[in-house]
């Protein structure tokens, strides 16, 4: 009996059933029905297991005790209890099936303990760790909406910078169109400048004119009141006459250096006008260059033309009223110098054009013109009417293809073969007076160039003309100035 007592002792049954008794106070409204009914008739089987262990207990208890120990005791205490119609059967199982049974329920629920505090411990780990996760969140969010604060200040800021920039940018435009306006206005003062400084030159040549003439009516006036037989001799004499100056033969020099000059501003500037835009239709830069040079060779010879026969129509008209110191020749070219602006230059430009429509020695696309280079065709006009003017005139070179080159005469260009001894092609024309080179040209020279065969100055229409000035005046009479034009206001 006292085993099995230290066996029921060990078991620790009546904790067993108040841990599992409290166990399922604590989840009773959690549980489901079914649970709860389970954990009752768990805890049903359970008592009754401890019961049947001490009803084992009493029965070897009362066997030890004799026959008549216990009687009262169980009369008294024992009988009522059983007489309450409480029964409990006996256990199928033997004691020692009853009790592993209770120490595998025992060892059951101390896993079921040992694994709840574990999850416990494992929610709590994780509730830890989701705790410090929403922290870090709310960290990267806080963090995020400080870059976004700062992406706003930099676009605000960048905005700001922009709109500065292009004020900024705007004020520049407007100095810089201030500035081209004050080019501008310099620009036109120094022409103005140059005009006045011109009618200066111009002033000057005419009171040294006027003072020559003054000096020579002067002597006349001396000469005429002397008693000696000189001033007879004097005033019979014609070439005192020849030799009074003439406006045309004071302003010589002046007109003369300033002549040259701008035909060197026609290679510098008309030139390279006219040569950028024949590009935009020419893509060959030889024939460009060929284009332009016969233009100014042709502008020349038309020059030339045209001032004989504004000559021979300024002498025509001076001839009746005629008289002075001067001779008619000298009379007709001071008109001419004098009244530069009645020469007709759109007409030259035109003859100018009609020409190189017919050289044979430049081609052009058939959709557009020669008038391309009017410009410059005029101007060089106007430069070669000029310097017929002058004593003696200036002219150009004779050029033809093929010619052997002279250093004197040329410069080469960039693109030229150094040792070739040959002219490829002309790019400027020389300008001469007389023999000697006043401003040198510009030619290409290249190994292999063929001599070409020499051309007349009379080859091209408009040289042939100007080899009967007879014929040119029948021709051109429809170009030519009206006599209204030369009448004696004019002169």
């Amino acid at each position: 009996m006292a085993d099995a007592l230290r066996r029921l002792t060990h078991t620790s049954s009546f904790s067993v059933l108040q841990d599992k008794l409290e166990s399922w106070h604590r989840d009773y409204h959690v549980n489901s029905c079914d649970q709860n009914l389970n954990r009752c008739c768990e805890l049903i089987e359970l008592a009754a297991k401890i019961q049947g262990q001490l009803f084992a207990i009493l029965n070897l208890t009362a066997a030890e005790g004799g026959q008549y120990a216990g009687v009262d005791t169980l009369k008294t205490r024992l009988l009522p209890w059983l007489g309450s119609c409480f029964s409990m059967a006996r256990p199928a199982v033997t004691d020692d099936t009853s009790l592993q049974l209770i120490q595998d329920s025992v060892e059951k629920d101390r896993r079921i303990r040992e694994l709840s505090a574990s999850h416990e411990n494992d929610m709590q780990k994780m509730e830890t760790q989701l705790c410090s996760t929403r922290l870090q969140l709310d960290s990267v969010r806080a963090e995020l909406a400080d870059a976004q604060r700062e992406l706003d200040d930099a676009k605000s800021k960048s905005t700001t910078t922009l709109l500065a920039i292009e004020d900024e940018i705007l004020q520049l435009k407007a100095d810089l169109q201030a500035a081209h306006e004050e080019v501008e206005i310099y620009k036109r003062r120094l022409a103005t400048v140059e005009d006045y400084e011109r009618q200066t030159r111009l002033l000057r040549d005419e009171v040294s004119y006027l003072s020559a003439e003054k000096a020579v009516l002067q002597e006349r006036l001396v000469r005429s009141r002397s008693p000696s037989p000189l001033p007879r001799l004097s005033r019979s004499s014609s070439p005192t006459r020849a030799e009074s100056p003439t406006r045309a033969r004071l302003t010589s020099a002046s007109r003369h250096a300033r002549l040259v000059s701008r035909f060197s501003d026609l290679y510098a500037a008309e030139r390279l006008e006219a040569q950028a835009t024949l590009r935009r239709y020419v893509e060959d830069l030889e024939m460009v260059q060929k284009i332009i040079f016969i233009a100014v060779v042709e502008s020349f010879n038309v020059a030339k033309l045209a001032y004989r026969q504004f000559k021979l129509r300024v002498r025509k008209n001076l001839s009746p009223s005629h008289f002075g110191p001067s001779s008619l020749e000298d009379a007709a070219v001071d008109y001419i110098v004098r009244n530069l602006d009645l020469y007709d230059v759109q007409a030259s430009v035109n003859d100018v054009i009609n020409a190189m429509n017919v050289n044979p020695r430049i081609s052009f696309p058939p959709e557009v013109d020669f008038v391309l280079v009017s410009a410059l065709v005029r101007e060089t006009c106007r430069v070669a009417f000029a310097m017929q003017t002058l004593d003696p005139p200036l002219d150009l070179a004779f050029a033809s293809d093929g010619e052997l080159y002279n250093d004197n005469k040329y410069r080469r260009s960039f693109d030229s073969d150094f040792t070739a001894p040959l002219v490829f092609y002309h790019v400027w024309p020389a300008l001469v007076e007389g023999n000697a080179v006043i401003a040198k040209g510009e030619a290409v020279t290249r190994r292999g160039a063929m001599w070409s065969r020499s051309r007349s100055r009379s080859s091209s229409p408009v040289r042939s003309r100007s080899l009967s000035p007879t014929r040119s005046l029948a021709f051109n009479s429809r170009r030519s100035l009206s006599p209204e034009r030369l009448r004696a206001s004019h002169l």
